[in-house]
């Protein structure tokens, strides 16, 4: 049952449009785009991660959210070993684009949840200790760009990035 808020609406557009990014931030899509095949593996020098470890992280982190928010049963992975790829490189450029084709369908699927009128944003989860689907997308859209700009950093560090 839709809830009565008559702010409801305009807040789903905004969370919808934080999601989805590219207000302050890069997008997912823009920091991945044309991204050389020799390069998705290459941790830069002193820097922790790979633009595979972070995209993998990206979309392993974003399912977990995602499925949390619409699913009782879910069980989430171990932390940290469970949220993070075994590999710098990805095996195989079908992974690559496999991974970013996931990360791309979680994140509509998140967005469908937020702007379903039907979707309550604000009842408490009965099987967390708290969390709102409102929280749960403002997490999710907060995670994602600080990793997009770790992503975005490693691009510039490796001489991949066009500012």
């Amino acid at each position: 049952m839709a809830i009565k808020d008559p702010y409801g609406k305009q807040l789903r557009e905004h969370v919808v449009y934080l999601l989805n990014g590219g207000g302050a931030h890069a997008r997912f899509d823009d920091a991945v785009k044309n991204l050389p095949e020799e390069l998705r593996g290459t941790k830069p020098n002193r820097f922790p991660h790979s633009a595979w470890m972070l995209v993998e992280h990206l979309r392993l982190a974003q399912w977990d959210i995602l499925e949390f928010s619409r699913n009782s049963r879910h069980k989430s992975p171990e932390w940290p070993k469970g949220y993070w790829p075994e590999t710098e490189s990805p095996p195989s450029t079908a992974a690559w684009n496999k991974s970013i084709q996931q990360f791309r369908k979680n994140l509509k699927s998140m967005q469908d949840l937020v702007a379903n009128p039907k979707t309550d944003l604000y009842a408490r989860l009965p099987w967390g200790d708290g969390q709102t689907v409102l929280r749960e997308a403002l997490l999710l859209a907060d995670h994602n760009a600080y990793h997009l700009g770790q992503l975005v950093d490693v691009r510039r560090l490796l001489g991949a990035w066009k500012d």
